[in-house]
């Protein structure tokens, strides 16, 4: 997804946050340099719940998760029936990005 929002002239960095308990335990000088204050568009992904990104995402943010428990297959099905995509990453980028747009 990031590959594709940069071929299309959208700038775009990956932050991986394997736990979230951890990153929120770090001083908050290094917290605002992985996830500044000033950058409004933000997608989180997610094969769960979004819950808990809420709070990273902010109001323009967008979740790409999956909302439901109980299907059975391998993950390349999973994923693709319940948008964990490329595309749908993409798709997330793009309305957070109108989103900050108009809180600005």
């Amino acid at each position: 997804a990031a590959e594709a929002l940069q071929a299309s002239g959208t700038a775009a960095r990956v932050i991986s946050m394997p736990c979230q308990e951890w990153f929120d335990a770090q001083p908050e000088e290094y917290r605002t340099t992985v996830l500044p204050r000033s950058l409004k568009a933000r997608v989180s992904i997610e094969a769960a719940s979004a819950m808990s990104w809420h709070k990273y995402l902010g109001d323009a943010g967008r979740a790409v998760s999956i909302e439901h428990f109980g299907a059975s297959a391998d993950y390349q099905t999973l994923y693709e029936k319940f948008g964990i995509t490329a595309s749908a990453v993409v798709d997330a980028a793009k309305e957070s990005i109108n989103a900050a747009k108009a809180e600005a």
